[in-house]
């Protein structure tokens, strides 16, 4: 809550579009980084459907991508920040 979140899109030397999404917070545990865009994957086993959304979001965000020929990446540094990049084609 009150941190800043950084919206950048830049294209890098081999002509994609790269869009990055970064914010600063406790991060993503390492443990679960390869789990994030499973479907119904949630990072806190109490949430539920009522309290934390039905675990799609970042599953939908990847197959948009995919679609798109793209890709998604994610890096997070514990107890500091977390950045999500879209790379896309530039077609």
């Amino acid at each position: 809550e009150n941190t800043p979140v950084t919206v950048e899109v830049t294209q890098p030397e081999d002509k994609k579009i790269k869009i990055s999404v970064k914010n600063e917070g406790p991060g993503i545990p390492e443990e679960i980084l390869p789990k994030i865009f499973d479907r119904f994957f949630r990072a806190e086993s109490s949430r539920n459907r009522s309290t934390g959304g039905a675990g799609l979001g970042l599953s939908v965000v990847k197959s948009i991508v995919t679609w798109h020929q793209g890709e998604i990446r994610v890096k997070s540094i514990p107890d500091k920040e977390t950045e999500f990049s879209i790379i896309l084609p530039n077609s």
